[in-house]
C-alpha cells in the first residue's frame, strides 16, 4: 500500500531531539550528494498524525509498511519503491536548493540519526500532516518523544498519532516473492518518464 505522501508534496524534516526546544531543529536544509546518500536504501513507517479526513482514513489501515529510495545523484531522481503486499515503484524529483521532494515537480528536505519527518501541506491548518520513518522497523523511545514534540511545535496533538505494528505485518510471504520476481528482471537505471511528469497520482 503506497502511504498518502506519495501523493502531495513533500517536506523532509530533521526529527527533534527529545532534549532540544520546540521547533529550534525544525527546520528544512538545502539538500546535498550526502543527503541523497543517506536517504539511500529501506526506511520503514512508524507513525503519523493526519488531519486531512482522507488521509486519516488512508492511514487507519495500515499495520505496516516500508519502502527503499535508490537516489540517481546526477539526474536529480530518487527511485521510490515499495513491495509490501504490492509492489509498486515511481520517480521522485530532487530540489535541491527548497529543500523538497515530490512526484510533480515540488518540495522535500534534511534529517539524521536514523529517523526523518515528512510534512504534508504544512500551511493549511486543517489538512497537515506528519510521519515519522526510522531505518528500523521500531522507533526509540527517544526518536517518539522527539516526534511528539514536532507534532506539538506543528500545533498537532499527540493524542491524534497513528502506531503501526510490526507484529501484525502479513505481507513477508509477498515481499519474498516480489524480490524473487525482480531479481529475473533485466537491470533499467531509474530516471524521469519519457513526456515529463505523470498526470495520474499513485494508486494507494
Amino acid at each position: 500500500m503506497v502511504l498518502p505522501w506519495a501523493l502531495a508534496v513533500l517536506s523532509l524534516l530533521p526529527l527533534l531531539e527529545a532534549q532540544s526546544p520546540a521547533c529550534a531543529n525544525l527546520t528544512a536544509k538545502p539538500i546535498t550528494n550526502a543527503t541523497l546518500d543517506w536517504l539511500s536504501g529501506r526506511w520503514f513507517y512508524i507513525s503519523s498524525v493526519f488531519l486531512d479526513p482522507a488521509f486519516k482514513q488512508m492511514v487507519q489501515k495500515v499495520q505496516a509498511s516500508d519502502f527503499y529510495f535508490t537516489p540517481n545523484l546526477t539526474q536529480d531522481t530518487i527511485l521510490f519503491h515499495d513491495d509490501h503486499c504490492e509492489y509498486n515503484s515511481s520517480v521522485l524529483w530532487v530540489h535541491r536548493e527548497n529543500a523538497t521532494l515530490s512526484r510533480y515537480g515540488e518540495g522535500l528536505s534534511s534529517g539524521g540519526r536514523g529517523t526523518y519527518l515528512l510534512a504534508f501541506s504544512m500551511d493549511d491548518e486543517k489538512k497537515r500532516g506528519l510521519s515519522l520513518y526510522a531505518n528500523k522497523p521500531e522507533a526509540t523511545p527517544e526518536q517518539l518523544e522527539g516526534f511528539r514534540e514536532a507534532l506539538q511545535c506543528k500545533g498537532m496533538d499527540k493524542s491524534e498519532i497513528m502506531y503501526t505494528d510490526w507484529k501484525k505485518d502479513q505481507c513477508e510471504p509477498l515481499r519474498r516473492q516480489h524480490q524473487l520476481e525482480r531479481k529475473k528482471e533485466p537491470e533499467s537505471s531509474p530516471g524521469p518518464p519519457t513526456g515529463g511528469h505523470s498526470s495520474e497520482p499513485p494508486a494507494p
